[in-house]
């Protein structure tokens, strides 16, 4: 397994054990360097002093904090390790609240949390609980020179956590809201035939960044002298009679289906064993 993030104990009432967290995702993209135009030698940001007026090896760097316009107090590592709390090296459950409850705009980075030595029992035990329970624990730890809380909950194999948004950071929109008045009962209909033809399994692997996929398609024609292929752009028409745009995102979920259905009757009526049944119901008709 990776690297860990944080290794301390997670404690509930009067249980502790070891544990670690590993990040449990993180984004993928394809970065690009600064170059000079010219002769393509790479550019390198250079730190300056503004009082000085010329470039400043980074050992002479130093934390500074300002407290009033352009005057600093310095901060050195020290100081912060000083006031560094106890949930710096233990994670304290705080409470547990039930799973429905938790919106996930909260929901920042998240984490897989693994015990350490010695911390299987324990461990199995949270997390046995938690699933049948259906709650999740909120906890708070120090780490990446902050305080955080953290939902931990549980997962397919092990305990999720994921750093929690406080409620302050969270923009809270006043014209963020909707107008259900505004939806008619056929529309309402209609939109949720449309979500049950697009109905399907939960299935991340299916799911790509072609945008990625393209950057990297087109780096790679670069290299080797080619002409880069521009992708087509979608074609977004305006929305002008919901209902008829409905109608015509249903009748276009509805057009493989119906043709694999004609072509299915059609080799069915082609096949020799077909013929002799359909003269028996004439003649039965007949009769």
């Amino acid at each position: 397994m990776a690297s860990s993030v944080w290794k301390g104990h997670l404690t509930f009432g009067l249980v502790s054990f070891p544990i670690r967290l590993f990040s449990a995702a993180r984004s993928e993209t394809i970065s690009f360097n600064l170059l000079h135009k010219e002769d393509h030698s790479r550019i390198k940001q250079v730190v300056y002093c503004q009082a000085e007026e010329k470039p400043v090896p980074r050992s002479e760097l130093v934390k500074g904090y300002e407290y009033e316009k352009d005057h600093y107090v310095e901060i050195d590592d020290e100081d912060i390790k000083k006031v560094a709390p106890k949930t710096a090296k233990v994670m304290e459950i705080l409470e547990f609240v039930k799973s429905d409850q938790v919106d996930p705009i909260y929901l920042e980075s998240s984490y897989y949390v693994a015990p350490d030595e010695g911390g299987e029992k324990p461990y199995a035990l949270l997390f046995q609980a938690l699933r049948e329970s259906q709650y999740y624990a909120l906890a708070k730890v120090a780490m990446h020179n902050r305080e955080h809380i953290i939902v931990l909950r549980p997962g397919s194999k092990g305990i999720l956590s994921h750093t929690m948004y406080y409620n302050d950071e969270i923009r809270h929109v006043e014209e963020f809201r909707t107008d259900t008045s505004l939806v008619k009962d056929k529309e309402l209909a209609m939109a949720k035939m449309l979500i049950s033809s697009l109905e399907a399994e939960f299935e991340p692997q299916k799911y790509r960044d072609e945008y990625r996929e393209n950057l990297q398609k087109m780096i790679e024609a670069k290299i080797e002298g080619k002409k880069v292929v521009a992708t087509p752009s979608a074609h977004v028409a305006p929305v002008i009679d919901i209902m008829e745009a409905l109608k015509k995102s249903l009748a276009e979920k509805k057009k493989p289906a119906q043709v694999a259905t004609a072509a299915a009757s059609h080799d069915q009526e082609a096949l020799p064993q077909e013929e002799e049944p359909k003269k028996r119901v004439r003649k039965s008709q007949a009769g």
